[in-house]
């Protein structure tokens, strides 16, 4: 036992490991607050036991060579996330604020998202393809290489899309997919074309398609767009939650209205709603304040820039695009989720990394960087690495 933790003390990131705790540690005050009213520690417990799980994982992980392991074992990695993600469409699948997210399995405590820990094989597979590319001497920035690494890309979107319903994750895999091709030298053309495409797009069908048609008023993703240009739009309805979410922020000011105090953390009526997932940063905002806020941002941006250093300092290109690419999953998700409290993001059903409560999320947080961990742990140029494994 203590061989391994002395082997992980001398070659993990122990930095990162702080920071995921101290995060973690806060988001587990946050829900404590959150989940006070109903006068049940359950989530807490879970969150405690999530984190210890995440960290045994995060340690186990520092010492894997991903890199050897994704080129051996591809096939399996590809074949496994797709059909984790088709599992949502046997009975233990279950349907839940109207994505198809969730796996119940009967032996385990909790639900598991599949979508949530396949952005790991994602981004393993596509540091692969884009390593394969450039290996071959071939332009990673050619129409050809463009489309083949974006045609995986849209393979798993639509994979999404179709069984899971889930658009909050499918914008997190392309904002993942840009960071990484970015990072290989995919030059800026190429997302100037696709985010002139996605506007003209969106603009004719805004314009055009949808007033004529029962979508503009049925479809629930539209209205969650429409209420940010019009916050009037269906003010309690669609509006709602991200209404009560900005009246709390704003009514804790500066310093919050303190620890445990907040009227609307604290309330069962009129309450802040999804308090302790997709609103934990409300409940910051109230009871702590912008003081509060700005602490959890700092721990956040703080992993973010961890992880982009463990980038610009790995010893392959496949795993700078790796930690590129868990460097830009966190950082979608925590402008969405900021940003659906703020009122300026549309509600999308993303959490707040390390800080909302969801057991599968923490421990695929923890995995996550515990691979960053095991990229800064192999500090050897790849040729000088033991490609046996040993």
């Amino acid at each position: 036992l203590f061989s391994p933790l002395q082997e992980f003390w001398k070659k993990g990131d122990k930095l990162l490991l702080l920071l995921c705790l101290l995060a973690s540690a806060y988001g587990v005050a946050l829900i404590y607050s959150a989940t006070r009213y109903n006068e049940n520690d359950r989530e807490v417990i879970i969150q405690i036991i999530a984190i210890l799980l995440g960290v045994v994982v995060y340690i186990l992980c520092t010492f894997v060579d991903f890199q050897l392991f994704v080129e051996k074992n591809w096939k399996w990695l590809f074949v496994g996330s797709v059909l984790f993600i088709l599992l949502l469409l046997t009975p233990f699948g279950s349907n839940v604020g109207g994505n198809r997210n969730w796996l119940d399995l009967p032996f385990l405590p909790i639900n598991i998202q599949p979508n949530e820990i396949d952005k790991i094989p994602f981004i393993l597979l596509l540091a692969l393809l884009i390593t394969k590319i450039q290996d071959q001497g071939r332009d990673i920035g050619s129409v050809l290489s463009v489309l083949q690494i974006g045609a995986y890309t849209v393979f798993m979107l639509g994979l999404i899309a179709a069984v899971c319903g889930d658009m909050g994750m499918c914008v997190v895999y392309t904002f993942i997919f840009a960071t990484m091709a970015w990072s290989a030298g995919v030059k800026l053309r190429w997302f100037v074309l696709a985010i002139g495409a996605v506007v003209i797009g969106f603009a004719v069908l805004w314009i055009f398609v949808l007033p004529n048609t029962a979508a503009w008023d049925s479809v629930y993703f539209i209205k969650r767009i429409r209420v940010l240009f019009d916050h009037s739009f269906e003010p309690l309805g669609v509006g709602l939650q991200q209404t009560r979410s900005l009246l709390a922020i704003g009514s804790g000011q500066i310093f919050g209205k303190g620890y445990l105090q907040g009227s609307m953390t604290q309330s069962t009526t009129g309450a802040l709603p999804a308090r302790d997932t997709d609103f934990i940063f409300a409940v910051c905002g109230e009871e702590l304040g912008m003081v509060g806020c700005l602490a959890l941002l700092l721990l956040l941006s703080l992993i973010i820039l961890r992880c982009i250093w463990v980038a610009r300092n790995a010893n392959s290109p496949f795993h700078a695009y790796v930690a590129m690419g868990m460097a830009g999953m966190l950082l979608i998700q925590v402008a969405a989720n900021v940003g659906m409290c703020l009122f300026v993001f549309p509600v999308m059903g993303l959490t707040l990394p390390f800080f909302s409560y969801g057991g599968s999320s923490i421990i695929t947080l923890y995995a996550a960087m515990g691979i960053v961990s095991s990229i800064k742990a192999r500090n050897l140029p790849s040729w000088l690495r033991d490609r046996s494994g040993q």
